[in-house]
């Protein structure tokens, strides 16, 4: 009886095990689960140790569309074990662990010691069908603590710098760089791989403001009392009328402005009262342009200016509980014809996302995404990097001063601003030429206007030779109709059509007819280098400037429509393909240029980008942004979390690209004079420490000399900062090859080096520039001091006056005109090299090394060709500092490698820096104690 009893039993268990085991695939390089509910596949895929990649889908088999994005392949080598038991499969690496529900699909990782890291919490497919291919709009959840925090995604400009209860719209425009990778406080980050129109937070479609109960001036329901007013006419009214939404986002919706409004000269008015239908954070979502100011309550919520056809988005919440009334008032000049305004609304964010991070994508074949984790924030990222390709070194020259303006319009003004640059002595590497150099009616020409640059190749041998300094161009993925290379790519099929169709004009001349290549399109990839290359780069063009590569076909248009201008791509509905155009584009110019002369390294300025951008060698500027003292203050976190979303270079206009009526209509006189002045200064100031030093904009002139006379604090200032750029070459160069070696970046978050200091999370204001160096840009017109935290766990020292503080405490610091608060860490070790005019002038053959004490500390000196790939091959060179701060020593290590033209010997010269003895830097000072090296390890006991 015994027997018969425990034979079904054991029958029944292998067969529930028999049924586990037969949903569980064990593959090369991870695990196909299969399920019975609405997902009906998860895959992991083992990258290594630390990145598992997660794969989901409601269908029988899960898509195998090659990534854009990903550099890895299917078979990686990792080690890792499986086990499976009645509820869950597990798969299991030296520092990870990652297990699957069997009956949700749900994933939760933990880490080597049996901590979880992150849970899953959800998963949606809806089904959708875009010209005739079945796709799914997709959202992936991850429970998420109060305490957590979030960095990246590439470029939002709103000023926010942690993304935690926060909704980022991730599409491309101008100025707005989506990239769809997150850093989290907890040590890990999720590659979101989708190229579609992304939300992350709240996926809520955003509301008019009728989703509110509003009352007009006379206390009427269900509108605010929109006034169209005449600027500067006092009690001007154009038009008075109730209206229940605030919704002028793109060129459609001008036709809603009030027939015959002057807006050119028009002030508008909504003023009101708003109640909620739900107590709790409301949420709103401004789009605007002109000046626009909101109030809520009496309190100013938002004061911003941009250009009228670029609007810049702004978010801000407001405490509200039912039945209460708060007084709304918004402000609106438009300034010019085509000005945009919209304010939306959500409600407090859903239950169902609360304590949740989440991707909401509009189209994919299947949820899918790269789970990194690391023991600190630079390990994540270089896992990034490990997915989607390292960060190529730039070359050497891209890192020093570049001078641009909108625009040199001849030969002549190239070459003489150049001469003006090296007669006065101000360092510059790389001039840039703005669009139209081409002759008017022939923009995709790819080639010089002839009239205005008669000998182009002159030129930029003259720059090469003569001057020393490189020549970037811009060049847009554009073609007027007609022109010899749009009907050679027309005739192979590979334009977009739409706006052909449309006879969409431009703003040029009379307006010209065009559209853009499709980048999607290998071959289309070809010919356009071939274009390049043919009119360009056979002259002895050295870089490339991709402008309005979101792409902007046609600005301002409704986001349909914009679908409709790059519809089809070569891959896929432009629904699925949106976001990464300008990686596309990049990667074309990047392998044609590395065909065509290896021996010279890409680089590429582009002005959106995507995850995986860093490998084809190009970098990103912030767009066309608005010369304002908010705006630079908005620069700093747009910068910090581009640069934390694994991209590492990145620019802005210094100065701002647009200005305002006061700077440029006429000349700046007095009080303006004076802020267009010092909103340069302050600029330059930060932008000495970005990863890329560039200046541009429109008129007034960008040249420090057309700024501000030489004998000012403005132009003294901006040159000091130049030089010390300069000076910092060694410093710079040896982050960037430990950028490509080993995944690290230039500018940092504060949490990328302080993350158990939960003080920095929400400081979006101060960074690192490499391990020494705490930057504290100054954003406030007249500001002379400014508060800042320095922090904890590390002393620091004042760069300018040698004195110690301790970390742990906010301060306020002085900010003269002239100056920026900087720090440097306790335990630094800075090599500063010679006074140079560029940077091929010399090699550093005496480098002075600041030692700061209270800590030790270490740095590597890294040192290759500066043009060429062979670093590639190996062919670079490492010096390691070690200094130990008991004993008051510095040992220079033996040199590690090697590459043609190396210094064989060298000297340092050792300042030491303590508590009891500052030394204040000086650009000009020869001193501190003289070392000959040879290649060989050394130790110093350094002199005070």
């Amino acid at each position: 009886m015994k027997k018969i009893r425990f034979l079904p039993i054991v029958m029944i268990s292998c067969c529930f095990q028999f049924c586990h085991t037969d949903r569980v695939e064990k593959l090369k390089d991870g695990l196909l689960i299969h399920l019975e509910g609405d997902v009906k596949q998860v895959q992991l895929q083992v990258i290594n140790d630390k990145i598992i990649r997660v794969s989901a889908s409601p269908e029988d088999k899960i898509s195998t569309t090659p990534s854009l994005i990903s550099v890895v392949g299917n078979n990686t080598g990792a080690k890792w074990t499986s086990t499976i038991d009645d509820h869950t499969a597990t798969l299991k690496t030296n520092a990870l662990t990652a297990t699957v529900d069997l009956k949700t699909g749900l994933v939760q990782f933990k880490d080597a010691q049996g901590n979880t890291i992150i849970n899953e919490g959800g998963k949606a497919f809806t089904p959708i069908t875009i010209d005739g291919k079945k796709l799914f709009r997709l959202q992936q959840l991850f429970d998420s603590p109060a305490d957590e925090a979030f960095y990246g995604l590439g470029q939002p400009q709103t000023g926010l710098m942690n993304y935690k209860n926060q909704d980022v719209d991730l599409t491309q425009y101008n100025s707005q760089v989506a990239v769809p990778f997150v850093l989290s406080s907890r040590h890990y980050g999720i590659l979101w791989d989708n190229y579609s129109i992304t939300r992350f937070g709240d996926d809520r479609p955003y509301e008019e403001l009728a989703s509110m109960e509003l009352t007009d001036k006379k206390g009427q329901k269900g509108s605010l009392t929109a006034t169209y007013g005449i600027r500067n006419q006092q009690d001007s009214v154009f038009l008075q009328r109730g209206e229940s939404k605030i919704d002028y986002s793109f060129i459609p919706s001008l036709k809603t402005i009030p027939q015959g409004y002057p807006m050119a000269k028009g002030i508008v008015t909504w003023e009101g009262k708003v109640s909620p239908k739900e107590s709790g954070d409301q949420k709103f979502y401004v789009s605007a342009s002109g000046y626009i100011r909101i109030w809520i309550d009496g309190v100013l919520m938002l004061d911003k200016w941009r250009e009228g056809w670029n609007p810049g988005p702004s978010v801000f919440k407001k405490a509200m509980q039912t039945g209460e009334q708060h007084d709304l008032k918004i402000e609106w000049i438009p300034e010019s014809n085509q000005a945009f305004i919209s304010l939306k609304h959500l409600s407090p964010t859903p239950e169902r996302l609360k304590d949740k991070m989440a991707f909401t994508s509009e189209a994919g074949e299947k949820i899918d995404y790269y789970f990194i984790y690391g023991a600190h924030p630079d390990e994540v990222i270089n896992g990034y990097r490990t997915v989607t390709g390292k960060a190529a070194i730039l070359p050497k020259w891209a890192l020093g001063f570049w001078q641009s303006r909108e625009r040199y319009k001849t030969q002549r003004d190239v070459i003489s601003t150049v001469q003006e640059f090296r007669k006065r002595q101000i360092p510059l590497d790389n001039i840039v030429m703005d669009w139209s150099y081409w002759e008017e009616n022939a923009w995709g020409s790819q080639d010089f206007d002839s009239a205005r640059f008669p000998d182009a190749k002159g030129m930029i041998d003259s720059l090469h030779d003569l001057y020393h300094t490189h020549f970037m161009i811009s060049v847009w993925a554009k073609f007027y109709k007609d022109i010899p290379n749009y009907k050679v790519m027309n005739d192979k099929g590979y334009l977009y059509t739409q706006s052909i169709k449309d006879s969409i004009r431009d703003w040029i001349g009379k307006g010209y007819i065009s559209t853009f290549y499709d980048a999607f399109n290998a071959d289309a990839r070809k010919e356009f280098w071939g274009m390049l290359n043919k009119h360009l780069f056979s002259k002895g063009v050295d870089a490339w400037w991709l402008d309005a590569t979101e792409p902007d076909i046609y600005s301002n248009s409704t986001i349909d429509y914009r679908k409709q201008l790059m519809n089809p791509t070569a891959l896929g509905p432009s629904t699925q393909y949106f976001n990464p155009f300008a990686l596309m584009n990049a990667k074309g110019i990047y392998e044609g240029q590395r065909e065509t002369k290896p021996d010279q390294r890409v680089f590429i300025l582009t002005r959106s980008a995507f995850a995986g951008l860093q490998r084809y060698s190009a970098a990103t500027w912030s767009g066309d942004i608005a010369s304002r003292f908010d705006e630079l203050a908005r620069q700093i976190p747009a910068g910090l979390n581009f640069c934390m979303s694994g991209l590492p270079y990145w620019t802005t206009d210094i100065g701002g690209f647009y200005v305002e009526d006061k700077y440029d209509k006429p000349d700046p006189q007095g009080e303006n004079l004076q802020e267009w002045r010092e909103l340069n200064t302050r600029w330059y100031q930060y932008g000495a420490f970005c990863p890329l030093f560039r200046a541009h904009g429109q008129y007034p002139y960008r040249e420090v000399y057309n700024i501000a006379p030489e004998n000012s604090q403005e132009y003294q200032s901006i040159v000091y900062y130049d030089r010390l750029r300069y000076r910092l070459m060694p410093y710079i160069y040896s982050l960037a090859g430990q950028t490509y070696h080993n995944g690290y970046t230039l500018m940092r978050g504060l949490l990328m080096d302080f993350d158990q200091d939960t003080a920095v999370r929400q400081i979006g204001d101060q960074f690192m520039f490499g391990p020494a160096f705490l930057v504290n840009p100054v954003y406030a017109y007249k500001a002379r001091s400014r508060a800042l935290y320095l922090p904890a766990g590390q002393g620091w020292y004042n760069l300018y006056d040698g004195r110690y503080t301790d970390g742990g405490q906010h301060i306020t610091a002085a900010a003269p005109l002239n100056r920026i608060p900087l720090y440097v860490k306790a335990g630094s070790i800075v090599p500063f090299g010679p006074d140079i005019q560029y940077t091929g002038q010399q090699a550093a053959d005496t480098i002075t090394l600041y030692v700061y004490g209270g800590s030790n500390g270490t740095f590597s000196l890294y040192e290759d060709e500066g043009l060429n790939y062979n670093y590639e091959k190996g062919a670079f060179s490492t010096i390691a500092f070690k200094y130990n701060d008991t004993d008051n020593t510095l040992t220079l290590g033996k040199r590690a490698g090697e590459f043609p033209g190396m210094l064989q010997q060298r000297s340092f010269r050792i300042v030491k820096v303590d508590k009891a003895h500052p030394q204040a830097f000086d650009l000009a000072a020869n001193k501190g104690q003289l070392v000959q090296y040879n290649g060989n390890e050394q130790t110093i006991h350094i002199n005070l």
